[in-house]
C-alpha cells in the first residue's frame, strides 16, 4: 500500500519552484509541495515572509529555500528564474501563484494597472516557462501549474484587467500543453473560489459578502489555503501525468451552484 501510494504521489527527488509562495494559496501549495518530498524554492516579494515560511518547512525536515524576487518587471522576472535555480538546481514543477488584483471600475483602470497587472499575472509566468519548459522537456518531466480565477470564466465583483490577465493565464496554460504534453510536461490550472487570503483583504471587510460568497458554494464555506494542497500533491505528481490542458475548479462548488 505505501509502496504504491509513493510510486504514485511522493515528490521525493523533485525540485518546485513556487512564486508567491510566502502568503495565501501560494504558501499552501509550496508547504505540499516540500512535505510531499520536492526540494522547494519559494519566490515572493517579502523577505520576512519568505522566512518564516521556509522555517517552518526546514523545522519539519523538508528542503526549502527562499528567493526575495520582484516579478513585477522583465528583468526582475529573468533574475529571479536565474536566483530560484540556485539552492537546487532546475526545477521539475512550476507552481505560478504570485499574483497582484488591481480592480478600480472598468472606465477608471489606468495603463499602469493594466502593465502592474499584465506582468506579474501573465507575463511572468509566461518568461518562467519559457525559461524552465524546455529543460523539462529535454528531461521528459515537469509540471506547470497555475493559479486562475473564477474570473477567467465570467465577469463578476469588478473582474477588470484582474480577469483579463487570468483570462489570458488559463489560454497560456493550454498553449504551453500543446507545446510539451507529449514530452512529459503537464501543464493545469487550479481555479480557486473565494479563498480568505491577503489578496483578497478588500473583499473581506465586508462580512455580508464574505457570507454570501460562502452560500453560493455547495460545502457552505470560502476556501482556506490548505483546500489547494491535495489538489497541487496531484498535478505535481506522476500520477497526473495524462491530465493537462485542464482548468480544474478548487471551489467547494461555487461555479456550479
Amino acid at each position: 500500500m505505501s509502496t504504491y501510494l509513493s510510486d504514485r504521489f511522493s515528490l521525493d527527488g523533485l525540485t518546485a519552484v513556487v512564486t508567491g509562495g510566502s502568503s495565501g494559496i501560494g504558501r499552501g501549495i509550496a508547504s505540499a509541495l516540500a512535505r510531499a518530498g520536492a526540494a522547494t524554492v519559494i519566490v515572493a516579494r517579502d523577505a520576512g515572509r519568505i522566512d518564516a515560511a521556509v522555517r517552518e518547512l526546514t523545522d519539519a525536515g523538508c528542503r526549502a529555500a527562499g528567493v526575495v524576487g520582484d516579478l513585477g518587471t522583465r528583468a526582475g522576472i529573468r533574475t529571479a528564474a536565474e536566483a530560484a535555480v540556485q539552492p537546487f538546481g532546475e526545477p521539475d514543477i512550476l507552481v505560478n501563484s504570485a499574483g497582484i488584483n488591481i480592480r478600480p471600475p472598468f472606465d477608471e483602470i489606468t495603463i499602469d494597472d493594466w502593465d502592474a497587472t499584465m506582468t506579474v499575472n501573465l507575463e511572468a509566468p509566461f518568461l518562467l516557462g519559457q525559461r524552465f519548459g524546455p529543460g523539462m522537456a529535454e528531461r521528459g518531466y515537469g509540471r506547470l501549474i497555475h493559479i486562475s480565477s473564477q474570473q477567467a470564466h465570467r465577469a463578476f465583483v469588478t473582474s477588470g484587467v484582474y480577469g483579463v490577465s487570468k483570462g489570458g493565464l488559463e489560454s497560456l496554460m493550454r498553449s504551453q500543453a500543446e507545446a510539451w504534453s507529449a514530452k512529459g510536461v503537464t501543464s493545469n490550472t487550479l481555479v480557486p473560489g473565494f479563498v480568505l487570503t491577503p489578496l483578497n483583504a478588500r473583499l473581506q471587510e465586508d462580512p455580508g459578502r464574505v457570507a454570501e460568497l460562502a452560500a453560493r458554494t455547495m460545502v457552505g464555506r470560502n476556501g482556506v489555503p490548505e483546500d489547494f494542497a491535495g489538489p497541487a500533491v496531484f498535478l505535481a505528481g506522476r500520477a497526473s501525468a495524462y491530465v493537462t490542458g485542464q482548468s480544474i475548479f478548487v471551489d467547494g462548488g461555487l461555479s456550479v451552484h
